[in-house]
């Protein structure tokens, strides 16, 4: 893969990731809008979350079948239909249909990193997943700044008319980006799709470490999505005062990740993927700890916030780089086992975030968070006591 393909495929990563996001923060805007409670207007990401492991259980498994530039297109045009709905949507119900449908659609981004993994060195294998994940911090960057500067002055819904046409336009430019022929064909399962489907269980058994690592990375996933959609509820309260657009700004401390992501990707290498997510999980759970004792003040925000940005982002780094190095004709079965439990773990980390706000505000979601980063942490050690050490990789 050269780095002209590398680079293109990060820019399609982040355009299709983008979608889920636009509603963080403008979740405030939303719910006025259709007059609903904080655990209502939570419904719309957890719904979207679990109709993604959902979509990823049941379809990212052809992955190992069929070509990923066939499916990435399909999955793409159903994204823009979900986005469609969403804009055009004249009730509550309505938006959260297409937000569950734009989240049962979202296949493309967690195609790429298989796609890409047949075509690199193994001993590339974490510079190239840091990249694509890159692209998608860039996608969540773009979605929540931009969403909340567009929603506060031109209205939500321009947010998803926007969106919808540049989905539109990557729909149509995908063909060009990937390339059709797959390099393991002769590796690809044979059976029928249920076969195909039920092959996980058994491959996953094989490779137990999968769900470990999946589970870990559903907390820190249920971490990010918990502070940052409750953020945007608790900026825009009566008590701090603040419109969306700054929910936005906030968001943009997630620019660090371009920067130091690709790096750390490349330390993980060095260090072992196990090592490295230990030495991290216990960086984000320090920045957990502060999010209660800064949380009246929105400049004090910023330093738990932009801990957790900088780390965070590497927990599904090294907990994909713990499966990625494994035959090709599974690495696609074994991603959907790590996305799925990633996409639980975030939707009902979703409500439950939305609902302890509700009840108990800023003070509740922190402390939820503070549990959720504890057992993340706990887990981290048990995945390097049970698994072993890791060396890392040797430069040649």
């Amino acid at each position: 893969m050269t780095r002209r393909d590398l680079l293109l495929l990060t820019l399609a990563g982040a355009v299709v990731t983008a979608n889920a996001y636009y509603i963080h923060p403008i979740i405030a805007l939303v719910a006025k809008d259709f007059g609903v409670s904080a655990s209502a207007i939570g419904l719309v990401p957890a719904l979207n979350q679990i109709a993604l492991a959902l979509g990823i259980f049941f379809l990212l498994p052809l992955g190992d079948r069929f070509s990923n530039r066939q499916l990435a297109i399909v999955f793409a045009a159903g994204q823009f239909v979900g986005l469609l709905m969403m804009a055009f949507g004249g009730s509550f119900w309505l938006f959260v249909a297409g937000s569950t449908f734009l989240g049962f659609s979202t296949i493309t981004p967690y195609l790429l990193p298989a796609y890409a993994s047949k075509r690199v060195a193994p001993g590339d294998l974490g510079r190239v997943t840091a990249t694509l994940t890159t692209g998608v911090i860039a996608g969540i960057l773009l979605a929540r700044v931009g969403a909340g500067w567009v929603g506060e002055h031109l209205g939500w819904r321009t947010v998803y008319y926007i969106a919808a046409g540049v989905m539109l336009v990557i729909t149509l430019l995908l063909p060009r980006i990937m390339d059709g022929r797959e390099k393991s064909e002769d590796q690809a399962p044979a059976g029928s799709y249920f076969g195909l489907v039920l092959s996980m269980f058994p491959i996953v058994r094989r490779h137990p470490e999968v769900l470990i690592s999946g589970t870990i990375q559903g907390i820190g996933f249920g971490v990010f999505l918990s502070v940052w959609l409750t953020l945007g509820l608790h900026l825009t309260s009566p008590e701090m005062g603040y419109g969306a657009d700054t929910v936005g700004y906030l968001a943009g401390l997630a620019l660090l990740n371009l920067l130091t992501t690709a790096p750390l990707g490349a330390w993980a290498d060095r260090t072992g993927p196990r090592k490295a997510r230990l030495i991290i999980s216990i960086v984000q759970f320090s920045g957990v700890c502060l999010l209660g004792v800064f949380g009246h003040s929105l400049w004090l925000l910023m330093i738990p916030l932009t801990m957790m940005n900088v780390v965070g982002p590497l927990i599904d780094v090294t907990g994909r780089m713990t499966f990625l190095s494994q035959p090709p004709g599974v690495r696609t079965r074994l991603m959907t086992a790590y996305i799925v439990l990633m996409f639980i773990g975030g939707g009902v980390a979703s409500w439950a975030a939305t609902f302890v706000y509700e009840q108990g505000g800023w003070a509740a979601t922190t402390k939820l968070t503070l549990v959720l980063s504890a057992l993340l942490v706990m887990l981290s050690f048990l995945s390097l006591v049970i698994f072993g050490k890791d060396a890392g990789r040797s430069k040649t």
